[in-house]
């Protein structure tokens, strides 16, 4: 597994002593090193790095400014590397996998490598073993349990699932419910069942896919046939060639 690494900050002996402690990993690239905020949107949003080592205050946009540019939703996983410790409430807000204070310590460095692997793994991991343990579980209604109610939604009435928190919304033509499920345990179940995962945080009912737009960054947009525009990644453009076939 090779994890693709852009890092962001106007300092640049801040950029070599990250770029020193990645290369002792031979598992990651650092695919782009940015000096100011607008370097860091255009290389984020045109190579869709799987990790971002993001300083906050830079010139031109700062660090929360570059993912607001590009959408929490759709922005790779980041590790905030500022020598302000004011800002940590907000990027963990953002969903940041940590935040280091310069000058660096090489163990906490370490220890947040450590955390961005296990995360991009766990985004990883559906091939061959998730596909293997769907075949044992395949279910045709889904459990939503709220104040007391329990409900059962037919798979085969929804069109699509984002992530929210540690749960998942199911959108249906009859409403949303709120799953405690994981987007990842239900891409288990689900893939089979003619769903795909086109984001971290969103599962699409293929049925319902009315037309496609590729966009220049290798992302792409899917229109459901009830209006909903969703923003598929690059990394799941399998879900493409399950429509359509090889892009």
């Amino acid at each position: 597994m090779t994890i693709r690494v852009v890092t962001a900050d106007d300092e640049e002996p801040a950029r070599r002593g990250i770029r020193r402690r990645l290369a002792r990993c031979p598992d990651i690239e650092i695919v782009a090193e940015c000096a100011n905020g607008r370097e860091a949107i255009a290389a984020i949003g045109g190579l869709a790095p799987d990790l971002v080592f993001l300083d906050v205050q830079m010139p031109g946009p700062s660090g929360f400014d570059i993912i607001a540019a590009i959408g929490a939703e759709h922005f790779p996983h980041v590790i905030f590397v500022t020598a302000y410790d004011q800002h940590a409430i907000k990027a963990f807000e953002v969903n940041a996998l940590d935040y280091l204070l310069k000058p660096i310590d090489d163990e906490r460095f370490d220890q947040a490598v450590a955390r961005a692997r296990r995360a991009i793994a766990d985004e990883r991991d559906g091939a061959l073993g998730r596909r293997l343990a769907a075949l044992t579980r395949l279910p045709t209604r889904l459990v939503v349990r709220s104040s007391g109610r329990v409900q059962y939604v037919p798979v085969a009435e929804i069109d699509w699932i984002e992530a929210t928190g540690d749960y998942a919304t199911l959108h249906t033509a009859d409403g949303t419910y709120l799953l405690r499920e994981t987007l990842s345990a239900l891409e288990i179940s689900l893939v089979p069942e003619g769903f795909a995962r086109i984001h971290r945080s969103a599962i699409v009912r293929l049925d319902r896919v009315a037309e496609i737009k590729r966009l220049d960054n290798g992302d792409f947009t899917l229109h459901l046939r009830d209006g909903t525009c969703l923003r598929g990644s690059r990394r799941h453009a399998d879900a493409l060639r399950r429509l359509d076939g090889p892009s």
